[in-house]
């Protein structure tokens, strides 16, 4: 039987598969042309973010038919969503982060969010994706914030900073370090400013951990 049901569209997407079009990809339901569609889409929305990939973008670059990234994740937004899930291990590294001495927290926390940032691409590419998407999509905002502010911000409250109004004052130092960490990463990445694009990841550690170690870990 035909998986073709007619045009589907996401976000202006027009499906491939009409008359006379050779049919890409195989049968939904398997396992690797799933992962191949989360692999192009990881890949995809990191690049360019939300609002410049398209389903039949992914869906090429995965070789199957619009159409079945379509049955398989139902729109743009369903597919956006299975992506940018932040990794476990991603997660467990911020939680050690805050575990050692205070002497030098500014300097492990900026080198975890490089080396996450800018590692692997199964870490770094759900990470970008939210990053490039933050300011179209409001899943992205959500996970970015639930990820950097909300991480940093348990991290600073266990460590007791703040006294009276400790939770304010948790909340504002983890917002504070929380836009300066994003800062970097967008110069570097997504601005692509000259000299922070070119720069080496101990130099950009050796000039941010100071001022992040006296937001995080200062009177």
């Amino acid at each position: 039987m035909s998986l073709y049901r007619g045009p589907v569209t996401a976000d202006g997407d027009a499906t491939t598969g009409g008359v006379g079009e050779p049919r890409r990809g195989r049968r939904p339901g398997t396992h690797d042309t799933r992962g191949r569609v989360l692999d192009a889409a990881r890949a995809l929305f990191a690049r360019d973010g939300f609002s410049a990939t398209t389903v039949r973008a992914v869906a090429a670059e995965a070789g199957v038919d619009a159409s079945l990234v379509m049955q398989f994740f139902g729109s743009k937004q369903g597919l956006f969503a299975a992506v940018v899930q932040v990794p476990a291990s991603v997660l467990e590294r911020f939680d050690e982060v805050f575990r050692g001495p205070d002497e030098d927290l500014g300097e492990r926390v900026v080198r975890a969010f490089l080396d996450v940032w800018e590692g692997v691409p199964a870490q770094s590419e759900p990470l970008m994706a939210v990053l490039r998407s933050a300011v179209a999509n409001d899943l992205a905002r959500e996970q970015l914030r639930g990820f950097i502010e909300a991480r940093l911000q348990d991290g600073v409250r266990r460590r007791g900073r703040g006294g009276a109004g400790a939770e304010g004052a948790a909340a504002l130092r983890a917002g504070v370090a929380a836009s300066m960490l994003v800062g970097l990463v967008l110069g570097r990445h997504v601005v692509q400013v000259p000299t922070l694009a070119a720069a080496g990841r101990e130099d950009l550690v050796r000039l941010a951990a100071p001022a992040v170690q006296a937001v995080l870990a200062g009177p």
